[in-house]
């Protein structure tokens, strides 16, 4: 069965998802329409786009590709294939808060046309016991160059920007990101990324975010928060809780140091817990502002903060956040948030479409098929689920007819 065929392309239905009014709207907003004579900001928006699906290399890829199609590019509410210093001045010079707001922008008009968008295929590592809204903090490093990034240099001879994210476990779409240079710990960013979180809600973060006056102030806003202990923790064990089988022990405690018991009074929750890493069991211990909770149901809500560590994976390895098409901030912030972007369209093109294979596999079919004017979501259907389901494999034959022959 071939997939049937379309009047538009691909890579025209992928990026119609974007308002029409939207890129106009925010370029006015930010300035950028007044830097925008002859290449215009829905054009380098489209462009930056097709560099992300693509996985285009350098300014050349990009612009190479786009002006060998520029009849079709055309078609794309009258794109036009920039030039390569046309290009490499739109994202040094324009700024880069466009990109953000519009991340956002079409986020919330895509959930507002799928309100069920996201929910249905949550990170597999969920803990479907927990009714509440469970946010995963961490961030990932997107390696520089030293030599031609001063902006970015956090050691030496090392260049490198952070993504920080927070992200809904249950949907697994972001709900907050914070793109800067890694020269800060992340400790710092901690009560940015959870300031719009609301009273009952759920914040599981690494250590590196642990701030007791942040905490307190979660503590005081009703958050619920998870984290692991640092080693050097001074503590004083108050209560011993019952405990057995892979919870070694669970603890109320109090902070010992003055400066640490000022920021955080309250009693804390500390588990230690034998949890499995890569098939080897490895000894933990975990934070929380919780006294209520069951110790395994804090070990899970941990054990589910790899799901944005998946989320990066799958973003650093689908899209292009390792070749950089500018050196200064502002081309490395355009090409984060239009990656964020091309994320979003296509986690929702897989809502649509129903895709039911592996994030990498849909992005590598939209891939190989940009130019081609087939019906995307035909053609999603014509590669995934036409099958009638896996076959069973087996040692050895129960029943053998002849040819001929009826049972």
């Amino acid at each position: 069965m071939k997939p049937t065929q379309s009047k538009f392309t691909i890579l025209k239905q992928v990026v119609e998802w974007i308002p029409p009014y939207l890129v106009d709207k925010l370029a006015r907003q930010y300035g950028c329409d007044k830097r925008s004579r002859t290449f215009s900001p829905w054009s380098h928006v489209v462009s930056l786009l097709y560099a992300q699906i693509a996985h285009s290399f350098g300014l050349n890829d990009v612009c190479d590709s786009l002006s060998t199609h520029a009849g079709a590019l055309n078609t794309i509410r009258g794109a036009t294939a920039p030039s390569r210093n046309c290009l490499s001045h739109a994202n040094t010079v324009r700024d880069p808060a466009m990109a953000e707001e519009l991340f956002w922008e079409v986020l919330r008009g895509l959930q507002r046309l799928q309100p069920k968008f996201g929910m249905g295929r949550e990170y597999c590592g969920f803990p479907r016991r927990f009714k509440r809204i469970i946010n995963v903090i961490d961030s990932t490093t997107i390696k520089l160059v030293a030599n031609c990034m001063d902006w970015a240099k956090h050691r030496r001879r090392k260049a490198a920007a952070k993504c920080h994210m927070r992200l809904d476990l249950q949907t697994f779409l972001p709900r907050f990101a914070l793109v800067k240079s890694a020269g800060t710990h992340d400790s710092t960013e901690a009560r940015e990324l959870c300031a719009a979180i609301r009273s009952g809600e759920i914040v599981v973060f690494d250590k590196a975010y642990v701030d007791f006056g942040h905490l307190r102030e979660l503590d005081d806003r009703g958050v619920f928060w998870v984290s692991r202990a640092k080693e050097n923790m001074a503590y004083t064990v108050v209560k011993r809780l019952a405990h057995g089988g892979d919870i070694l022990r669970d603890d109320l405690i109090v902070l010992k140091t003055e400066k640490t018991r000022k920021a955080y009074p309250q009693p804390l929750r500390m588990i230690t817990a034998r949890v499995e890493i890569n098939g080897k069991p490895v000894v933990m211990t975990f934070l929380s502002n919780n006294l209520e909770w069951a110790g395994t149901s804090i070990c899970d809500l941990y054990e589910g903060r790899w799901g944005v560590e998946v989320f990066f994976k799958q973003m650093k390895q689908t899209f292009q956040l390792s070749d950089f098409l500018g050196h200064s901030e502002n081309a490395v912030r355009w090409q984060v948030w239009t990656s964020l972007l091309t994320y979003v369209v296509m986690r929702f093109i897989s809502f649509l479409g129903k895709w039911g294979g592996s994030f990498t596999r849909l992005v590598t079919l939209v891939r190989s098929t940009l130019w081609n004017r087939f019906n995307l979501m035909g053609l999603l259907a014509r590669f995934y689920g036409t099958a009638d389901g896996p076959r069973r494999m087996r040692i050895s034959v129960e029943q053998l007819y002849l040819l001929g022959f009826g049972p």
